[in-house]
C-alpha cells in the first residue's frame, strides 16, 4: 500500500509536484472540435474566445483513417496559439487502443506547457489511473515542464460507474469527471439509441381516479441518467474534483437540450459538453448562476458575515447551512464575472 505521506510527491523524477487543490475555473462548457477536420481546426481558435473550455477530440467521432491526422492538428493548433484564459483539453483515445501510447506521448512532450486537461475515455478502474499517472509524469520530466497535467475521466462503463469513487481517489491529477451516456447505455445494455437526455418510454404513471377509474391516466418522463449523475457528482466533490454533464445529441432540440444541462446543475454539475455551436449559448446561460439568485445569496452573506448564527432575510431564516448554499452561488458568480463582463453587470460586482 502506497504511503499517504508520498501521495503529493512526483511519481518521476524532474516531473512536477501534483496540484493540492483542483483549480475551480469558469467550466460552464467542455466545446468538442476535430482536429483533423481542416475547417473545424480554422475555427477554433475563433471560437476559443467564446468558451471556458476547448477540447481537441482524438476518439469517437474521429474515423480510424484520420486519427493521426487529429493528433497532429492538435499539436499545430496548441503550438501556433495562444487561448488566454481559456482552458486547452484533448481527449486521447482509449487505453486499450493502438493510439493512445502516442496520442500521450507526443502532446505531453510537444505541446505539454499549453495542455490544461487530457481527458480519458472509457476508465473502468483505479489501475487506469494509476498507469496514466506515472507515464505522465515520466513525461512531464523528459519535457521539463513546470506545472502538472491534470486528468478528467469519462464514466461510459458500468465497471467505471461501480469504481467511481476508487477513481476519484486514484491520483492527485483527477481534474473531474463527465457522464458517457452513449457507450454507457450499450455497456449496460440499456435499450436507448439516444445520447444523453429522457426516454419517451421512461416513465411514472399516475394511480388510477378512484372515482374514474376509466379516465386517462397521466405519464411523466423520468431522467435515466439521475443515478449515475448523484454518484458521480458525490465522488468528484468528495476529493475536490469537478462533475460534468457530458453530450447532449440532439443537437436540433434545444429546449430539451437545455432541460438536461439545467437537472446537471441543479444536481451540482458545474459544466457540460457542447458539441456544436449551438449548444455554446445554452451551457453559457444555464451554469450561470441566475442573477436574482446570486442577489439574494449576496445579501444572506452580507446578513451572516462569518457564517454562524441566525439572522432573518426577508422573513426567511438563515443559518450556516443557508450561509453556504449561498457562498457557493456568490463563488461561482464572481469565477464567472471575472471572464464575462455582462454577467459581471448583471450580478452587481
Amino acid at each position: 500500500m502506497r504511503s499517504p505521506r508520498d501521495f503529493f510527491q512526483p511519481l518521476a523524477l524532474g516531473a512536477p509536484h501534483p496540484l493540492q487543490d483542483i483549480p475551480v475555473r469558469p467550466s460552464r462548457m467542455i466545446h468538442f472540435f476535430d482536429p483533423s477536420n481542416p475547417r473545424m481546426a480554422e475555427k477554433a481558435p475563433g471560437i476559443a474566445s467564446k468558451v471556458d473550455i476547448l477540447l481537441g477530440n482524438m476518439e469517437d467521432a474521429v474515423s480510424i483513417d484520420n486519427k493521426e491526422a487529429a493528433r497532429e492538428g492538435f499539436i499545430k493548433i496548441a503550438r501556433d496559439n495562444n487561448f488566454g484564459d481559456t482552458q486547452l483539453w484533448t481527449r486521447v483515445n482509449s487505453l486499450d487502443s493502438p493510439w493512445f501510447l502516442d496520442d500521450v506521448t507526443r502532446i505531453v512532450t510537444e505541446v505539454g506547457d499549453k495542455v490544461d486537461v487530457i481527458m480519458l475515455p472509457k476508465v473502468q478502474g483505479a489501475w487506469d489511473i494509476h498507469y496514466v499517472d506515472q507515464l505522465i509524469a515520466q513525461l512531464e520530466a523528459r519535457a521539463g515542464l513546470q506545472r502538472p497535467i491534470l486528468l478528467h475521466c469519462i464514466l461510459e462503463t458500468a465497471l467505471g460507474v461501480a469504481n467511481v469513487e476508487e477513481i476519484a481517489n486514484a491520483s492527485p491529477r483527477i481534474q473531474g469527471m463527465s457522464l458517457g451516456p452513449a457507450d454507457l447505455a450499450a455497456s449496460r445494455r440499456m435499450k436507448t439509441t439516444r445520447v444523453g437526455g429522457g426516454h419517451p418510454g421512461y416513465v411514472v404513471r399516475n394511480d388510477p381516479d378512484p372515482s374514474n377509474p376509466e379516465a386517462a391516466r397521466g405519464t411523466h418522463q423520468q431522467d435515466l441518467w439521475h443515478y449515475t449523475i448523484a454518484r458521480m457528482v458525490d465522488a468528484c466533490v468528495g476529493v475536490g474534483a469537478l462533475p460534468f454533464y457530458g453530450p447532449f445529441g440532439a443537437i436540433d432540440d434545444p429546449l430539451a437540450c437545455e432541460d438536461q444541462f439545467r437537472n446537471a446543475f441543479l444536481m451540482g454539475c458545474v459544466g457540460a459538453w457542447s458539441l456544436h455551436p449551438n449548444q455554446i449559448d445554452i451551457a453559457k446561460n444555464v451554469f450561470s448562476p441566475p442573477a436574482d439568485e446570486v442577489i439574494w445569496a449576496k445579501r444572506v452573506l452580507e446578513a451572516l458575515p462569518d457564517g454562524s448564527g441566525v439572522s432573518m432575510v426577508d422573513g426567511k431564516m438563515q443559518d450556516d447551512a443557508s450561509w453556504k448554499q449561498c457562498k457557493v452561488m456568490v463563488d461561482l458568480a464572481r469565477l464567472i464575472a471575472d471572464k464575462d463582463p455582462q454577467r459581471k453587470a448583471l450580478y452587481g460586482f
